[in-house]
């Protein structure tokens, strides 16, 4: 459970600082790498819905054998965007640097699959008083 603990609270912090910096970057995005979103309603809304998997992580890390259900759309989570990545960058639909961040998550995502398979089930561990 220590593992899970650690692995789900360091992504928690490193997506929030990752993220956050996201809602002040929408015109510089589309400067460095044009073209400039054309979708602000989407970019917001990835940007919100990524800061709440991020608050996910820290539930998770504060008791992941009650949330280990959780583990599993978070390994998806991490998985869809480093295979989407992968993919964008093979069609040169992408710049390869991205592959950094895309890297990142797919090392997240192992991670949480190890935490998964070492945090028991609820109904694996023992209880208290009978």
């Amino acid at each position: 459970m220590k593992f899970a603990k650690i692995v789900f609270r360091v992504a928690a912090v490193w997506g929030v600082l990752m993220i956050t910096p996201l809602y002040f970057m929408f015109d510089l995005i589309g400067r460095q790498d044009p073209p400039p979103i054309t979708h602000p309603a989407f970019f917001y809304g990835f940007v919100g819905l990524a800061l709440a998997w991020q608050i996910a992580f820290l539930f998770i890390a504060s008791d992941p054998v009650r949330y280990r259900p959780l583990m599993i759309p978070s390994i998806f989570e991490k998985f869809s965007y480093g295979t989407a990545v992968v993919v964008m960058v093979l069609q040169a639909r992408t710049s390869r640097s991205d592959l950094l961040f895309a890297g990142t998550d797919f090392l997240l995502g192992v991670l949480f699959a190890i935490a998964y398979f070492k945090t028991p089930s609820s109904a694996d561990t023992p209880r208290m008083g009978g």
